[in-house]
């Protein structure tokens, strides 16, 4: 039986110019909400009275990024610290999402799995990082199992709800067809509950990606001693105060970035299957 997939898996020139304008607004969408950021970043700064040791505007950041003798050794020191944490949050983000991917399908497959697996995923949502990371590190070390696992829990809650929800937009009309057919509950779940869950899967990954970075960060902080999430420490400790607002705009405009590449990727897969994107 084939993928009983919604939409036609054709193009035709009306959906094309549809997904390009889609595309148009989310990179005009994120090109505002960087202005945006800025504005409010040199408000603040003024409307609080920071001191200007501390407090560095947009032009000192690009300045010590761009315009002083040592900032081609500060971009290539900053660039192998993002790959680092890159790094760790891409494992934090395959942990987290396969694994929601994966309890997702054996709660909808199987429901009396999930009074048994929600409430475990939500205690790790709620309980802090910061406490839980000593008993972590005790039990798994400091390497790249304890970035997987800090990263996952990150991740883990939020993208399990939403596909879980997802899994189960099934119609019973739909459902109802495949088993006639001969398909059983786990064709329904694999041929119509992933296609039908496509949605909800990527609004996922979009609230996975930040996540999984914000994961990274803190392990390196907490466990590994080794990326930007260290690096910011480190700097903030010895009053490196350029430095520290280098690495942050850095790892943001990163963030950023990842954003909407996965906005990309979600609106040109929707469009493929004939779904409209969600993308916010």
């Amino acid at each position: 039986m084939s993928a009983l997939l919604p939409g036609d898996l054709g193009t035709t020139p009306g959906r094309t110019g549809s997904f390009l304008r889609s595309v148009v607004r989310q990179v005009a969408t994120m090109a505002f909400v960087l202005v945006v950021v800025v504005l409010l970043w040199i408000a603040a700064l003024r409307v609080w009275d920071v001191s200007t040791y501390v407090g560095k505007t947009p032009s000192e950041v690009w300045t010590s990024l761009f315009g002083e003798d040592d900032s081609a050794e500060l971009r290539s020191e900053i660039w192998t610290l993002l790959l680092q944490t890159l790094t760790d949050a891409g494992i934090g983000f395959a942990a987290g999402m396969l694994t929601a991917v994966v309890l997702a399908a054996l709660i909808v497959r199987y429901r009396m799995l999930e009074g048994a697996v929600m409430p475990v995923a939500l205690v790790l949502q709620t309980v802090p990082l910061i406490a839980l990371a000593p008993i972590l590190i005790l039990m798994v070390g400091r390497g790249y199992a304890i970035v997987a696992i800090m990263s996952a829990i990150v991740v883990l809650f939020p993208a399990l709800v939403n596909i879980v929800v997802g899994l189960r937009s099934v119609t019973p009309q739909m459902r109802d067809l495949v088993l006639v057919y001969g398909g059983s509950p786990s064709t329904v779940l694999v041929r119509v509950g992933f296609p039908s869950a496509l949605p909800a899967l990527f609004a996922s990954v979009r609230i996975a990606v930040p996540g999984a970075l914000t994961g990274a960060l803190l392990a390196e902080w907490l466990a590994t001693g080794k990326g930007i999430g260290y690096a910011v420490v480190s700097a903030a400790s010895r009053s490196q105060n350029a430095r520290v607002w280098a690495l942050v705009v850095v790892v943001t405009l990163t963030a950023l970035l990842l954003y909407l590449v996965a906005q990309l990727v979600e609106t040109a897969v929707l469009s493929r299957f004939g779904r409209t994107a969600t993308t916010g």
